[in-house]
């Protein structure tokens, strides 16, 4: 009996030495498959927009691509820059948009370079997941209804130095405070926000946005006195809008 319960405690050792080598085995393999996953995801550039569109990096740039033509430009958008330039630049932004907020510069930069030749158009696009984008979109209006193109203006240049971004890095109840700050009529700012006046005007700029191709923050179109235009998606750098505005300038 001894000896039957000895090669029955011997078989269950051999068992359990053949699990556990088993469990090591399929640990080193989970383990591989874990940074195996880790090394593509680090090789992806980042997504931040409805479509999955990709921002680009060093190693992944999105290249100029032909779209469907954006709405004309109409006494609806804010302008930036010689309202009569030959060169437009039609800008879809998220105040909330990390990827917005550091292409803030590169608009401003552009502008500096060509002077009277380009126009920049803001258009809002909010994101669906970014909480705030849609009312400080809508505050935008509030001020420039109130204030004029200057104070809109103002207001762009100081959320996109202000928010942390990514859906509530600027506070709602510190948008009436901002109002005031930039001149305008702080209880009149408020009362505009609150009624949702600007709720539809925003909203049909996304639907305009989606109609043309865009599905994702910062989307740029760069549009010739003809109404031709050039699609580009993405934070790029001011050398990737050169190429495009010089080739337009040239009138080649």
């Amino acid at each position: 009996m001894a000896e039957r319960n000895s090669s029955e405690i011997e078989k269950i050792k051999s068992t359990n030495k053949a699990l556990i080598v088993t469990l090591i085995v399929a640990a080193f393999f989970l383990g591989s498959l874990t940074n195996k996953v880790a090394t593509l995801e680090k090789n992806v550039a980042p997504s931040v927009a409805v479509g999955d569109v990709k921002q680009p990096t060093q190693n992944n740039p999105v290249p100029t691509v032909a779209s469907k033509k954006p709405s004309p430009v109409t006494g609806l958008d804010h302008i930036r820059g010689n309202v009569n330039a030959k060169i437009t630049l039609i800008v879809y932004s998220d105040f909330e948009c990390p990827f917005c907020k550091s292409f803030n510069p590169t608009v401003q930069e552009l502008l500096n370079t060509y002077g009277d030749k380009i126009r920049v158009a803001f258009r809002h696009y909010p994101l669906p997941f970014h909480a705030n984008a849609q009312k400080e979109a809508e505050a935008a209006e509030c001020i420039a209804n109130l204030g004029g193109n200057d104070a809109f203006w103002k207001y762009v240049d100081t959320i996109f130095t202000r928010t942390t971004s990514n859906g509530t890095g600027f506070a709602l109840n510190q948008l009436g405070p901002l109002a005031a700050e930039l001149g305008v009529d702080q209880q009149q700012f408020q009362s505009c926000l609150d009624s949702g006046k600007y709720e539809k005007l925003v909203k049909d700029s996304i639907t305009a946005g989606q109609a043309a191709g865009v599905s994702g923050t910062p989307s740029t179109f760069i549009v010739d006195s003809k109404g031709n235009s050039q699609f580009v998606v993405g934070a790029q750098p001011v050398d990737a809008f050169k190429a495009d505005i010089d080739k337009i300038l040239s009138g080649k």
